[in-house]
């Protein structure tokens, strides 16, 4: 199939790309890397009146450290981010995750920050930057914010973007040292959207004990989701076996996930257990320095 037909604008800076999706509003969406929005209007499941090409914007391809934080424009590549040294160094677990993204000729075209817009609940890269506790700059002609991931998401592809807003770039914290990350998924194949993922940060304190966790899931819910029950059960313990068993056991806690033909809800919330057990063991290692 073709998509609907649509206007397609090709702005040159940020200013004139705010003011047409000012202008449009709700007709309007942002086209970076275009993998998942593109098979959308192919497939008549998307048709947008208008297209606001990005690409030829310039600055919006930067990938840099600023104030402690990783910052990556709205045309990174995930492929860029994939390959980075820095993101390699200061967020290992943003490499980590976008590797399971597709296949590498659609990461070489596909942006982090359209992965993150389009919300997909099932996506590696929002739960990332989940995990990672990262934030989204979103900037429209009225002026620029920053919304923390937390607050991003809020359902199945939507976000708390406003009308005419375009996200310009996400940031995440470096990775303070004592921190150790890991990203685990099951899918059908390879390249396959996850049935189940699960991305964790795990720190250690002087003493041994784990002073913070963060897990985030995706595949489990209309969005991705923090299990925090498995985040309290770990904070504060050794971080040994037992820790780790009882962490997973709560991994599931609180979880809603949409029954598909990929996996039934029940199957799914075993998936999230198994994983978060599995990510929480590898992140632990790596927090110790060990391979």
């Amino acid at each position: 199939m073709k998509p609907a037909a649509f206007a397609y604008l090709a702005p040159r800076d940020l200013d004139e790309a705010l003011d047409q999706l000012a202008e449009h509003g709700a007709d309007a969406r942002v086209l970076a890397g275009g993998q998942s929005l593109v098979r959308l209007m192919n497939a008549r499941l998307a048709s947008p009146a208008v297209i606001v090409d990005i690409n030829r914007i310039g600055g919006l391809d930067v990938l840099e450290r600023r104030n402690g934080s990783l910052r990556l424009g709205a045309t990174v590549r995930q492929r860029t981010s994939e390959l980075s040294a820095d993101v390699a160094a200061h967020a290992p677990l943003l490499a980590e995750a976008g590797a399971h993204v597709a296949h590498a000729p659609v990461r070489s075209r596909g942006t982090v920050v359209g992965s993150v817009a389009f919300a997909d609940p099932s996506a590696e890269l929002p739960t990332a930057l989940l995990a990672l506790d990262g934030r989204v700059v979103a900037r429209s002609r009225f002026g620029e914010r920053t919304i923390e991931a937390d607050d991003f998401f809020t359902g199945p592809f939507t976000t708390s973007l406003a009308p005419g807003e375009m996200v310009v770039a996400v940031e995440v914290p470096v990775t303070a040292a004592g921190t150790g990350t890991a990203f685990v998924e099951v899918s059908r194949r390879h390249g396959d959207l996850p049935v189940c993922g699960v991305a964790a940060t795990v720190t250690r304190g002087d003493d041994g004990s784990v002073g913070a966790a963060r897990i985030a899931l995706c595949g489990a819910g209309e969005r991705p989701v923090r299990a925090r029950a498995a985040e309290d059960a770990l904070t504060g313990s050794d971080g040994g076996a037992d820790a780790i068993a009882e962490a997973a056991a709560r991994a599931a806690d609180g979880l809603s996930p949409i029954a598909d033909c990929h996996g039934s809800a029940d199957f799914r919330r075993h998936l999230a257990r198994v994983l978060t057990g599995r990510a929480l063991r590898t992140a632990i290692h790596r927090a110790a320095g060990e391979a």
